[in-house]
């Protein structure tokens, strides 16, 4: 049984309703997995899986290097729930559906969403594999009225206009800045904004020059819609980019990206970031304030 939009607040009700009778977790953290991280839901102890496809409500996830499962379970004594994989605009999913998880998520009593992505980088110290902690972003759909707001609002989740100055947490910032140093990997963090385009191609030339002079650090197709509900919820969030590759600035310049090199990235430092994210996830205190345990 799958309802149509427009959603109500019965509709992530009736989600939730069925998750909490089908596993005993009842998370106060959940982490986005972007292309290629879904290793960050495999530190998960105790864990209960669910492929979106079984779970009343919920869009399915098509693109490669998203898996398409909910995982729960316990990270560092906290319980967590895991997305193996996002929804995008240029899948066809309205921005409603692409954010759904974020207020079922709500429903079942989640306080902190960290949030990762893949992302080609705009900064010229940028390289490529280095990890960049959001610091804030620009939402390009929702300049021109593209967002999981618009519509009736309900004051359950959150304000009409919910302000977006502090949309970063910064004690959470401040906390993977000390486990970075402490990991030894703060050579290659670095601390940025991130813009979310629409996709699916990658920008041309003329786009990604004036992204630049925006002064967006890096660019991808996702986070900023979840960000923004997250934050509509009343939720603290944490973002990370992983730098899979450089945006070609130059006319002159041959190299082209493409989605397999993302993955490859991807894959090639995942084990770090789970071991951040851990390291995180376990040292943050997780009753809604800034300040670490």
């Amino acid at each position: 049984m799958h309802r149509k939009e427009p959603l109500s607040y019965d509709d992530f009700q009736w989600t939730a309703d069925w998750i909490m009778s089908h596993t005993k977790h009842r998370p106060k953290v959940a982490i986005i997995c972007g292309s290629g991280l879904g290793l960050l839901a495999d530190g998960l102890q105790k864990p209960d899986s669910f492929p979106y496809s079984d779970i009343p409500g919920f869009p399915q996830s098509t693109v490669q290097g998203h898996a398409g499962r909910l995982v729960f379970g316990e990270l560092k004594g906290k319980t967590c729930v895991c997305m193996q994989g996002r929804f995008h605009m240029y899948e066809g999913h309205s921005l409603s559906k692409v954010t759904f998880p974020i207020r079922v998520f709500k429903l079942l009593g989640v306080d902190t969403l960290i949030v990762t992505n893949a992302a080609g980088s705009l900064a010229d110290s940028y390289n490529t594999g280095d990890i960049m902690i959001i610091r804030d972003h620009i939402n390009i759909p929702g300049f021109s009225g593209i967002s999981p707001l618009c519509g009736a609002n309900d004051e359950r989740f959150g304000p009409r206009f919910p302000a977006m100055s502090t949309a970063y947490d910064k004690g959470l910032r401040r906390l993977a800045f000390d486990i970075c140093k402490t990991l030894g990997i703060s050579r290659f963090v670095r601390e940025g904004v991130y813009c979310m385009v629409g996709g699916p191609n990658f920008e041309t030339i003329a786009e990604a020059r004036l992204l630049h002079k925006l002064g967006v650090d890096a660019v991808g197709m996702s986070t900023a819609p979840e960000v923004l509900v997250a934050n509509h919820c009343g939720m603290r969030v944490f973002g990370l980019s992983l730098i899979t590759n450089k945006v070609v600035k130059d006319y002159e310049d041959k190299e082209a990206v493409n989605h397999e090199g993302v993955l490859g990235v991807s894959s090639m430092r995942s084990q770090i970031l789970r071991t951040l994210v851990t390291e995180l996830v376990g040292l943050m205190d997780v009753n809604n304030n800034n300040d670490a345990e």
